[in-house]
Parts: C-alpha cells; structure tokens; sequence
C-alpha cells in the first residue's frame, strides 16, 4: 500500500483548508511577534550594550496589537472554515522523495544487517512561544538542526559498512559540547566529552556525550517540530538523503474539551519505504500541554525480503507529558501508547511476516539522569531493554529516549529472525 501525500483526499478540501490557514495566518503572524518581543538571555545580554533596542517593544508593539484587532474579523471567518475541516484532514503529511541513491535491499537468508537510529526534541515552537524556553531565531535553529543531521551524508556510501566508531550500543549527542576535563576517563572513538552518570545500580560509570552525528541513520525521529514552517523546512533539508518523510503530525481544533492549537511535534524521515503509518492522540492531558495534540506515532516500514515474505520494522515515535507534577498522566499516556503499538502491529503483519525490530523512542519526561532507584523513574514497573531490536521471539522491546535539548543515538543488529505467525 502506497501513501497517499497530500492529507485531505481531493483538491478541494485541500484548498478549502490552505485558504481557513491564510485567513488565520495575520492574527496568528502578529501575535507570534507579539510574544517575541519577550528577550532571551542573550538578547538582554545585547541590550546592556545598544541602547536602542528598548524602542523595538515601545514602537513595534502597539502597531502589532492593532494588526491583531484589524485581523480578528478575518481570523474569524477563517476559524470558521478551518474548524470543520479537521474532520476530513489526515493528522499527518507524507513526502516521498524519488532518490538516486537506495539503502541496501535485505535479503534472507544472509547475513545479519544493522539499522540506526536517531532521536531528539529539537525545541521548534513558534518563535513567540520559544521564547519562554529562552529560545529564539527559529528559522536559524531549525536551519542548523537540519545541517547537524545531514552532516556527512553526502559523502556516505549506502552500502558501504558503517564505521565502528557509530556501533556502540548508545550514546547521547548535543551540540556545542564543552571539552573534555583532564581528569575524564579515556572515552572511545566519536564520544567528544565523557562524563560520570550513575547506572541503574546506582554506581558511577563513564558516559558519553558525542558532538556529530553519525553518518548514513536510517531513521529519524524528532519531537517538539511544532511549527508548521520549521517542518517544512526540515523536509527540505532531509529530502535529498530520506526518501520517506512522515511531518505534520498531530490533529488541530476541537479534541473533545480541548481546543488543539499545535500539532503533536512529531517528525519521522526514513531512508526505507513506508507501508503504514498511524496516528493517535493521547486522550489524558492537562496545562499547557492540552494545547498541543501530543500522541503516538507509528509506522511500519519494509526493509527487504526472506523467502518471498516481507522483512519489516516497527517504529513507534511518541512525546509524553511535560509539566514535571502530572506524573500519573505521564504513566497513563505511556501505558496507551504501549498499547497503541502493539495493537498498531498486531493489525498491519501479515502472514508470513520477518519483523526486524520494534521500536519505542522519543521524549518520555522521564528522570533518566538522577541516582536513584531505577524503578522510580519507570512507569507501572516495566523493564526496557536496550537496544531496541529484535532477533528472536515477537516481543516488544522499548528504550527511552533523552530529555529536550539532546539526541539519543541508537544501533542494532538484526539477524534472521523467525517469521510471525
């Protein structure tokens, strides 16, 4: 099955909901510019030294508000336009991407093959509401983001052998890392900076933050692309090295008591193609975070053949409950969206099926850096094993992804396992 691109299934619903977006968009642009008028630290910092930076606010400020009175007549009627089209629109858009280039088919029998993993919160909120993560320059980040993921893989060779170097079972990257202290430990080859992190027995062990990111990653999976321009532009930026790309993710406008201004942030670019693909909205929220249609995203991807079945993989891409005091909530959504994927999986195998791996990834909320117990930062008791890959029986294996502002790199090798049921 072939994903249709486009959300809506015809021309007309589709231009119905771009022309609700473009009577939106002025009252939705000035009070963007409104809210961005907050500094950043940085941008405090800049003031002490130009004074003329206070005028911005004094000068822009009045004239943004009044744009934002003169457009409610047409915000409302394009909110009036743009509401009932949720129910036809597809919470997700899909890209594909004719490329020269095409990963290695996986044949069965042969030998084993490995698949890699990215996972990150890349922060990108429109610039109004970055600001109160003391965030902004949106549309530089969002540029950067994209270079830092595509870095190395012009010159990557699909079906050449991945270095060793990016086989290591985990590691956690960021950018602009700070050097390594004299007295850190000798780290492994593409770690920048080893620090002192506790394992789950609660003693001190080396960890790893590296600053590149590995060439040739076969999946990519972002939370928090909450801004509909930054998507899009990340889709530009990813296109010529993903030929599947799954952006937009999430559904808008009334959600049974809550009115769903963001989309869920989820983001998925994958160098192999895309059978399936689901969405789901978590029901339980609260805050702020109702505002923003988090979920589970799942597809279903084809990685080559065995006996004439299909060898697939399952990819579950999911952003979890941010205020730090609604725990239960974080541990209900976790437990739907555990339930979500397997049924997702349970729908779309097929007889005969070779499922490769299933992956659980994204940003959990979770405390995965403070001593402590270890099952003090699980939800109902579960164990997840790492790496998140399968090679023998079809049970699901989850890993936790880093919190917001780091990346999570993942490696697993997958061998012949035995064809579902």
């Amino acid at each position: 099955m072939v994903l249709r691109e486009s959300p809506f299934p015809n021309r007309l619903l589709s231009g119905l909901y771009s022309l609700g977006q473009y009577l939106l968009f002025p009252s939705y642009w000035a009070a963007d510019c409104l809210l961005d008028l907050r500094e950043t630290t940085a941008e405090r910092q800049q003031r002490r030294c130009c004074r003329c930076c206070p005028l911005r606010a004094l000068v822009t400020g009045p004239l943004l508000l009044l744009l934002l009175i003169l457009s409610m007549p047409s915000a409302l009627l394009g909110l009036l336009l743009w509401l009932p089209m949720q129910a036809a629109r597809r919470p997700f858009a899909y890209k594909h991407n004719m490329l020269s280039r095409h990963p290695e088919v996986w044949e069965l029998p042969g030998t084993g093959k490995v698949f890699s993993f990215v996972s990150a919160n890349v922060c990108l909120l429109p610039n109004g509401l970055a600001k109160f993560s003391n965030l902004g320059h949106m549309k530089q980040r969002a540029a950067r983001i994209g270079q830092c993921l595509t870095q190395g893989e012009a010159s990557a060779s699909f079906a050449s052998p991945r270095s060793s170097q990016f086989l290591l079972p985990t590691k956690y990257g960021a950018t602009m890392a700070s050097p390594p202290r004299p007295e850190s430990h000798t780290h492994r080859p593409g770690a920048s900076v080893v620090i002192e992190l506790p394992d789950r027995e609660g003693e001190a062990g080396p960890g790893e933050i590296s600053v590149p990111f590995p060439p040739d990653v076969d999946f990519v999976c972002l939370q928090e692309v909450f801004d509909q321009r930054a998507g899009a532009h990340l889709c530009q930026l990813l296109s010529p090295f993903y030929e599947h790309i799954v952006y937009d993710v999430g559904t808008y406008g009334l959600q049974g008591c809550s009115l769903k201004v963001l989309n869920s942030g989820l983001f998925l670019a994958s160098r192999y193609p895309v059978l399936a693909a689901q969405y789901r909205c978590y029901p339980k929220c609260s805050g702020e975070d109702a505002l923003s249609a988090k979920g589970l995203l799942s597809v279903q991807v084809q990685l080559g053949a065995a006996h004439g079945q299909r060898i697939v993989g399952y990819l579950n891409c999911t952003h979890l409950h941010a205020p730090a005091a609604d725990a239960q909530i974080r541990c209900d959504q976790l437990t739907q969206g555990l339930f979500w994927a397997q049924l997702f999986q349970d729908t779309h195998t097929q007889r005969g099926d070779v499922i490769a791996f299933d992956v659980f990834c994204g940003d959990f909320n979770f405390d995965n850096c403070s001593s402590g117990p270890w099952s003090k930062r699980r939800a109902d008791g579960r164990t997840w094993q790492v790496p998140s890959c399968r090679t023998a029986a079809p049970t699901p294996r989850q890993q936790e992804a880093p919190g917001k502002g780091a990346a999570s790199t993942t490696s697993c090798t997958a061998s012949t396992p035995p064809p579902s049921a």
